[in-house]
């Protein structure tokens, strides 16, 4: 009898521990935001990572506590994904999640309505929960709300936040909406501002307008060199796209240089003009004009970062066959190791010393970057293959 009553006790306290934590729902993510949906709910999704210490004691220390329960537990459809297995890895792209923990909030459409990180105590998650958990946030879709011409500057404010790096033109409207309608006797603040020089990308868009009107607020927080220099950059944005020419490929540079000089002067058309270049062949595949900017644009190669010399010389080390330009390219990452030892700039380094007839210095830096990459569990195929090569 003893032991019934023994193991009713413990089922009971299996029970009672199981209804004292956040019950999270082991389905795929499209049937968690039908079921939100369905139920007229939020989603909470707690975005971990198997390694980080700071979820771990989230989910002892505080998805356990009874009040976090019986909030989570009632008001929200909860859900938990690994970021870097699965579905997880999918979820991450889609929301920018990049540290952990991460909590997203999610409507019924699988639209975010917040996100938050951190470690947090257990009154501090549930205060967040409670705010967050408001009417406003469960009105529908935030594009519904949008396209019906929701002009709540905090609503907009949200939009902005929570779309820059998922959905950034939903976002950019959302900025030429709030800022169309801030009065002209409001000052911006420097959140504003902030907003502000983030979602304009040329003296095109709907923005500028407010930028070039309100320079004498906006240079109370921004040197106004920097800001004649934001603004040249804005103006060049359209001379570039009216210099590239789709059809063959290539970048009309006289056009160009004759456009952007009266706006921004000699030096600073030809500084553009040669990362446009760069930009542009790299993407489209165009690899010997590539290289022919390259090498006259890092000419003075003391005077760039090492990261970016680096990202050019591993351009030309898969793809460039000159003698003399892969020489350049081994000054380039030369820099970049010099400053500081990586898996990626050995393995760079090694191979231009493997492409330019350096076999037993490419070998001895191919092994250490296979050893950095394995000492730092990265994968270290790039550096075995070359060592294959090499032999």
């Amino acid at each position: 009898m003893k032991k019934i009553i023994s193991g009713i006790s413990i089922i009971c306290s299996i029970a009672i521990s199981a209804q004292e934590s956040i019950q999270f729902q082991e389905l795929p993510f499209k049937d968690i935001i039908a079921k939100a949906k369905k139920e007229k709910k939020l989603v909470f999704i707690d975005a971990y990572a198997a390694w980080c210490g700071p979820c771990k004691m989230m989910e002892k220390n505080v998805f356990t506590q009874k009040s976090v329960s019986d909030y989570y537990n009632t008001n929200f459809v909860n859900a938990r994904f690994d970021m870097e297995k699965g579905e997880g890895r999918e979820i991450a792209s889609k929301f920018g999640v990049r540290s952990y923990p991460t909590y997203l909030f999610l409507n019924g459409e699988g639209e975010i309505v917040s996100r938050n990180t951190g470690y947090m105590e257990e009154g501090l998650f549930v205060a967040m929960a409670q705010d967050i958990n408001s009417p406003g946030n469960k009105k529908g879709s935030l594009k519904d709300r949008f396209a019906s011409g929701e002009k709540d500057p905090e609503f907009l404010l949200n939009v902005m936040k929570l779309n820059a790096n998922s959905d950034y033109e939903f976002a950019k409207k959302a900025s030429e909406r709030y800022f169309q309608n801030k009065k002209k006797t409001e000052e911006l603040t420097k959140d504003e501002i902030g907003f502000l020089l983030y979602f304009i990308k040329s003296s095109e868009d709907n923005n500028y307008s407010v930028f070039t009107s309100r320079k004498a607020e906006i240079v109370k927080y921004l040197p106004e060199d920097t800001y004649n220099e934001f603004d040249a950059q804005l103006k060049l944005a359209k001379v570039v796209e009216q210099s590239i020419d789709d059809k063959n490929k290539k970048i009309n540079e006289d056009y160009f240089l004759k456009t952007a000089e009266p706006l921004v002067g000699k030096q600073a058309a030809i500084t553009k003009l040669n990362q446009t270049k760069l930009s542009y062949y790299e993407q489209n595949g165009n690899f010997p004009e590539y290289e022919k900017a390259a090498v006259d644009y890092y000419k003075n190669a003391d005077s760039f970062d090492p990261t970016e010399l680096l990202r050019a010389a591993w351009v030309f080390a898969d793809h460039v066959k000159t003698p003399a330009s892969l020489k350049k390219a081994t000054e380039w990452a030369e820099k970049s190791v010099m400053r500081g030892e990586t898996s990626e700039n050995t393995y760079i380094l090694a191979k231009l010393y493997y492409l330019t007839g350096n076999n037993e210095t490419a070998k001895n830096y191919a092994e250490m970057s296979k050893n950095m990459a394995t000492q730092t569990n990265q994968d270290s195929k790039l550096a075995d293959d070359l060592l294959k090569q090499i032999k």
